[in-house]
Parts: structure tokens; C-alpha cells; sequence
């Protein structure tokens, strides 16, 4: 269901994802396209690098949550905020209700990296860690909802939370009117639905892949199986991709299903690779789920036209710096 005010349909329009842009404006900052010249040069293409962990929250999950937030009725914000997270969602929406003045609960699994939830508890957020995988975070987050009367936030299966995401679709194609494809990490397809939406609106020639780790890979393995499916949770470098879609699944399975060309896994080594060179060619230290794309260019596992315009997302920078160094060392010299 929907929890605001605007967004009434099962589907978004192109408006919607504007509506979103205007609400947020205030409250964030447009993100860098940068020139990849070293993977355009290996390519053979031209290759951009969607700054997304500019952001405020550091990751692109600030979009979704300004938007949600402020599309509630009052009544909705004086009754407060709840979601479950793999740490950068919970933060976005902790750093959104702080500003708006929202009481905001977040619902971790014990597996979400303590960088992660320290940052949380910095901000002052009422932190609930619980369970060992998101599903069970989800769980206990239903029950606080339905015993205290928050009103939940999840964190991709939300038409405000997709339209907030697909906002970084309208600035990729102002900046680069001739983008041919996006690559993005998909993990409960906020973001790639968000942004496939807007770019197949727009032109359904423009290419949408999603990238994720090899194992826990759940969008990946439900839209193999033709419904939401559970799947392991191991240890990624990769860990914001990590979580289930949901059993009862409203929106983002369709959206993704919809408006994604493909998807690929890649292994932990490819992250790594993709981490390394974001540090030695961009100066940016970035997490796993954010070099998810660049490894999977590096390791030639997207085929790329010749002198196409490529934009890849860079999600997030919410990453322990020593277990960033100890990830990226080996490719260090």
C-alpha cells in the first residue's frame, strides 16, 4: 500500500518521479557525473560514474527517504516513522526525520556492519537490532508498527521510495542527454526500478542492467524462480545488497521484472577489484555494493557497444576504512 498522498496508482508516471525531485530539493544537492577515462579507454566506450555517495546520508537512499517523508499527510508524521535496514536506508531515513522533525525507529539484523549502525546511533536514532538476516528485521519492525502505530518506511518496495530513487534517472539524462545504459546494484530493486521507469519512459532503448554478489543474490534468484524467493544471506563486501524482497512483494519485483534488461552476478574478488580501482583511479573510497558495477566492467562481464555512453551508479561510501584497506590492499600496488 501507499503511505502518502499523491502517489495513489499501482504504477508511477514520469510526473511522479518530478513531484519527487521538487519535494527534495530543498533538503539535498544535484551529484556529480564523472568521466571514467581509464574504463573508457578499456572499453572502447564512454564510461560515467553516478557520484551517489555524495549525498548527505552518503548513498542514494537519501532520495527515497526525503521523498516518503515528506509526501506524508501530518498526522502521519506525528505518529512517527519505522523501517528495517541493511544500515544505509535506516540511516537516510534517520538523517530525513531528523531534519523534519520525525521520530524515526530503525530495525537492523545483527549481521548489518557496526559502522553502519554506530552512524545511526550518532544521529540519535532509536536503533532495534534483531534477528540474523533482514527478514527477521522486517518482522520485528510489523510488530512494533502494529503495536505502536508507526507508520512504516520500508526500504525499496514503496511507490515514494521508488520515485525518490528515480530522481537520479532525471539528472543522468540532463547531464547526458545520449545515455545508452545505466548499470546499477540490484538488491530489493528500489533503485533499479526507480531509475528504470524514468530512462524506459524516456526511451525504451536505454539499457538497465542490475549487479549483484554471487551468493544472496535475492531479486536475482526470485525473478529466475517467477516469484519472491528467500535466499541465504553469507558474508558480501557487499552487504547493502543483502536482504530479501519480501513475501508479499507490491511493487519493486514487477517494476524491476518490468524495466531491467538483465541482471548479472559477480564474485567478491570483482568487488574488490571494482573498490580498488574507484580508490586508485578516483580517490574515492566506496562500499562493496557501490563497486558492484565498476567489477563488473573490469571483469568484462556487461558487453558494451563501442563509443556507447554508459552511467553506472555509485551508491554509497558507508564502508569501514579498515575493512575498505583490507578488501582493496592486494590491488593496492
Amino acid at each position: 500500500m501507499n503511505f502518502g498522498t499523491e502517489l495513489l496508482t499501482e504504477t508511477l508516471e514520469l510526473q511522479d518521479f518530478y513531484l519527487a525531485r521538487e519535494r527534495i530539493e530543498p533538503y539535498t544537492q544535484k551529484t556529480p557525473l564523472v568521466y571514467s577515462k581509464k574504463l573508457s579507454q578499456l572499453l572502447n566506450a564512454n564510461i560515467y560514474l553516478k557520484y551517489e555517495h555524495f549525498h548527505e546520508s552518503g548513498s542514494f537512499k537519501y532520495r527515497g527517504a526525503l521523498n516518503a517523508l515528506n509526501n506524508l499527510t501530518e498526522a502521519q508524521k506525528q505518529k512517527g516513522v519505522i523501517t528495517f535496514s541493511t544500515g544505509n536506508h535506516g540511516y537516510a531515513l534517520a538523517l530525513a526525520a531528523k531534519k523534519l522533525n520525525i521520530r524515526a525507529i530503525v530495525c537492523v539484523s545483527k549481521n548489518v556492519p557496526r559502522a553502519k549502525t554506530d552512524r545511526m546511533v550518532d544521529l540519535g536514532t532509536e536503533l532495534e537490532i534483531y534477528g540474523n538476516s533482514q527478514d527477521e528485521a522486517e518482522a520485528r519492525c510489523y510488530e512494533l508498527a502494529k503495536s505502536e502505530g508507526f507508520m512504516i518506511i520500508p526500504p525499496f518496495d514503496h511507490l515514494d521510495i521508488i520515485a525518490g530513487q528515480g530522481t537520479t534517472a532525471l539528472e543522468i539524462i540532463e547531464d547526458l542527454p545520449i545515455t545508452t545504459d545505466v548499470i546499477a546494484g540490484l538488491s530489493g530493486g528500489g533503485l533499479v526500478s526507480g531509475i528504470g521507469a524514468v530512462m524506459k519512459k524516456i526511451n525504451p532503448k536505454i539499457g538497465v542492467i542490475g549487479i549483484s554478489m554471487e551468493h544472496g543474490a535475492a531479486m536475482h534468484e526470485s525473478l529466475k524462480q517467477g516469484r519472491p524467493t528467500i535466499v541465504d544471506e553469507p558474508f558480501s563486501l557487499a552487504d547493502s545488497l543483502l536482504g530479501g524482497i519480501g513475501d508479499n512483494n507490491q511493487y519493486t519485483f514487477n517494476f524491476v521484472k518490468q524495466y531491467m534488461d538483465y541482471s548479472i552476478l559477480i564474485s567478491e574478488e570483482h568487488i574488490k577489484m571494482g573498490m580498488a580501482y574507484l580508490y586508485k583511479e578516483h580517490k574515492i573510497a566506496v562500499e562493496g555494493a557501490a563497486a558492484v558495477g565498476v567489477g563488473a566492467l573490469l571483469n568484462n562481464k556487461v558487453p558494451v557497444k563501442e563509443g556507447a555512453n554508459v552511467v553506472v551508479i555509485i551508491s554509497g561510501s558507508n564502508v569501514d576504512l579498515d575493512a575498505h584497506y583490507e578488501a582493496v590492499r592486494a590491488y593496492l600496488d
